[in-house]
């Protein structure tokens, strides 16, 4: 089984969190509500490969202006291909507080939508079962 470091960025703005709408073929939790982030790549470190997801996944014009290691934990996880193929992945979840200066988003394939959701909000939408977990150990459900 493979083995990939992920890192996780909650982003936060004015009291609102960033939830992303993973497309609906693909993923690890197709067409469920999650936070953004993604695996590291050879070489880079923690922080690098932070700035890389960010700007991959949501453009380079959300401007982050604080970020502080928060948390890590692990699970196994099922992870749907375009082509329709999965596999079985060992994952260890590095997660980041971070606060932006702005809501600028520009999301790619990965997902259908973006919201900024209030803590109140949480509740009503579908949320994979990490991203519950991760607000669940904030207190915020």
């Amino acid at each position: 089984m493979r083995q990939r470091t992920i890192v996780c960025p909650i982003i936060q703005n004015n009291g609102a969190y960033l939830l992303c709408k993973m497309a609906d073929n693909c993923g690890v939790f197709p067409g469920q509500w999650a936070l953004p982030g993604g695996g590291m790549e050879p070489g880079e470190t923690l922080h690098q490969a932070l700035a890389r997801e960010i700007a991959e996944e949501l453009g380079d014009n959300l401007k982050i202006t604080h970020i502080a290691p928060w948390k890590f934990r692990d699970d196994t996880r099922v992870k749907t291909y375009p082509d329709g193929t999965t596999e079985e992945i060992y994952m260890i979840y590095l997660l980041f507080d971070c606060i932006c200066a702005n809501r600028e988003v520009t999301f790619n394939e990965e997902f259908q939508a973006v919201a900024w959701v209030s803590p109140e909000e949480l509740m009503n939408y579908d949320l994979n079962v990490a991203t519950r977990q991760t607000f669940r150990e904030k207190g915020l459900l």
